[in-house]
Parts: structure tokens; sequence; C-alpha cells
């Protein structure tokens, strides 16, 4: 098994994807990305300016940048872009805690303004997304995820006591 294989599965779980999403989108990425490439980000994603071309998936690894679009109607498999990090400039997100996406945009070596709204997955919160595109393209370092000590913890929301003026 290969380094981007296996960095890529434990990717896509912490992003909550289906099987059958990766088992259709696997075959584009293989070809896309070398086999000693690892595996960053794997987020489903909407481009804001074509709401209806479909869904899409975008796979961030350590040297390249590849999204795959699923069309609505045949569900037809399509490569949207790939591309080598070094290639793309203005490169900026813009994270938002309070919503579960993330404003990704980005400028091709062919000029195109490429701009994505990742979803954070269930176990991928918008501050972890914002660090994993820290690392990469800033190189910062990642925090580990904090986990909670029970699973009870993390479903209890924590209020605070309203004080009236």
């Amino acid at each position: 098994m290969d380094l981007f294989f296996r960095t890529f599965l434990p990717a896509a779980a912490e992003a909550g994807l289906a099987e059958p999403i990766l088992s259709r989108h696997l075959p584009v990425f293989r070809r896309s990305v070398a086999a000693d490439d690892h595996t960053v980000l794997v987020a489903r994603c909407i481009r804001p300016d074509a709401p209806v071309s479909g869904g899409h998936l975008l796979l961030l690894t350590a040297h390249r940048l590849v999204v795959t679009q699923q069309s609505r109607l045949l569900h037809r498999l399509s490569l949207h872009l790939n591309t080598d990090l070094r290639h793309l400039n203005n490169v900026s997100w813009a994270p938002d805690p309070r919503l579960p996406v993330m404003e990704f945009t980005a400028t091709a070596v062919d000029g195109v303004r490429e701009r994505y709204l990742i979803r954070a997955g269930r176990r991928q919160p918008v501050v972890h997304l914002d660090a994993l595109l820290n690392h990469v393209f800033l190189g910062a370092d990642v925090p580990e995820p904090q986990v909670a000590a029970r699973p009870q913890e993390a479903r209890r929301p924590k209020f605070s006591p309203a004080v009236a003026i």
C-alpha cells in the first residue's frame, strides 16, 4: 500500500464521506496524484458561482490540488481541476467558526479564479480545516484535534448565565 492510499483513507474518514462516494472518485484521484504524495484533506465542496453544476470533491495533498465534479442528472464523474500547488496564485481562505463551511479561492495557472465552499465534515470542524490549509500553504504546525473526554461532553451545550443590564 503506497503513501497516498494510506493517508487518503483516514482523511476521507475524517471528512465523514461514504464508501460509495470514495469508490467513484478514487480512480480519478489515483490517476492525478503520485503514489508517494501525502493526502492532507479530502472534503465535499460546491462552487458558489455555479451551484447547479453538481457536487464536487476536493483532494489536497502536499503537492497537488485535485477537484472532481459529479453531474446532478446523470451522476457522471469528471476532473474539474488538477494542478500543482506551485502553480496556484492568490490563494486565500476565509474560515467562519459559526458555519460548517469555509470559502477557498485560488487562481489557477490558466488565469481562472477558482472559488469553492468547503463543507466541514462531522469530525472535521472549520478550525481544523483552517489549520490544515495553514499547514499546506503557510507551513504552520497543525495542532492535534481536541477530543472530549466523554461523548456526553461533546454533545452538551455550554451555557453562560445571562446578565441583565
